[in-house]
């Protein structure tokens, strides 16, 4: 009989052997049967090989290690999907662990909305880096924000969600486009959300993401989005949806107290001030993009 899985896991994953073994020592914990569901592994052309590395976990977990020519996640996500048996594909990333009821969360909730996008939680996994908390809170806001009815989210980041296979491929996959990780799931939901489907915020389907990073990291991080944002409101403009929508001010005012809601007073004032500098790293990417393409939204 031919392996027919429920759900198949894509991970694409970059010169980050080390994260990609913790990663596929957390599917080797889920409280799921391993018949289920397989592992795609898309390696984006990293250095070495990772051959020795995934072969060790065959004995555990259905997996496939696929290498293509360094392309961005986009290109490697719509790449796993491609060789996918399963009925739903799941997306995480190599930095994030799987809690061990992640694929039950994820099959449950499919068995009350099948064609819905599924999105989980994401919780920091390094408590003792300012910068990967304050990243983390950003998009905990964000979730807070769009998805505060979660029958009817907005968005969802690409390391947790899950949907069917068909409807992924139906929507149009991602979009390779973009010129950088940053973006490309944010215009995803939107597209999904522009053919009448719905997004469904599921806080049992927990992982947890050890993205280490440090002040220039940050920066760059955010300088990114920006510029991923830029690249989303022009892809938008061109569908023809509308121009750029600017949130209220209380948005930002009620983004820089987010973290005294959080933490504690000491631990918030630093977040806050790289909540801040999140914003003008944002725009600051949003405005070198506008300004360095030939084509303005």
């Amino acid at each position: 009989m031919s392996f027919s899985p429920l759900i198949s896991v894509i991970i694409p994953t970059y010169n980050r052997p080390e994260r990609l073994r913790t990663c596929l020592d957390s599917f080797t914990c889920l409280n799921y049967q391993s018949d289920r569901f397989e592992v795609i592994i898309v390696d984006d052309g990293s250095d070495r090989p990772l051959d020795s590395l995934v072969n060790a976990y065959h004995d555990q977990l259905n997996l496939t290690l696929i290498r293509q020519s360094n392309a961005g996640p986009a290109t490697a996500r719509n790449t796993g999907a491609t060789v996918a048996k399963g009925q739903y594909l799941g997306f995480t990333d190599d930095d994030c662990t799987l809690t061990p009821n992640w694929l039950s969360a994820l099959e449950n909730a499919f068995s009350k909305t099948p064609n819905a996008l599924i999105g989980g939680k994401t919780i920091n996994a390094l408590l003792d880096n300012p910068y990967s908390t304050a990243s983390q809170l950003l998009i905990d806001y964000l979730y807070d924000y769009y998805n505060s009815d979660t029958t009817q989210a907005q968005f969802f980041a690409s390391n947790n969600f899950a949907l069917s296979k068909e409807l992924f491929n139906q929507v149009g996959k991602f979009d390779v486009s973009f010129p950088l990780a940053a973006g490309e799931d944010r215009e995803f939901c939107d597209r999904w959300r522009s053919q009448n489907l719905s997004l469904n915020y599921v806080p049992d389907a927990i992982i947890y993401h050890a993205h280490h990073l440090s002040l220039s990291r940050f920066w760059r991080q955010h300088f990114n989005y920006g510029r991923g944002a830029f690249y989303f409101h022009t892809i938008r403009a061109q569908r023809g949806i509308g121009k750029i929508k600017v949130e209220s001010i209380s948005f930002y005012l009620n983004l820089l107290t987010y973290p005294f809601n959080k933490v504690s007073v000491w631990q918030g004032i630093p977040i806050a001030y790289l909540f801040l500098l999140s914003q003008i790293a944002n725009v600051s990417g949003f405005f070198w993009s506008r300004f360095n393409k030939k084509y303005a939204i």
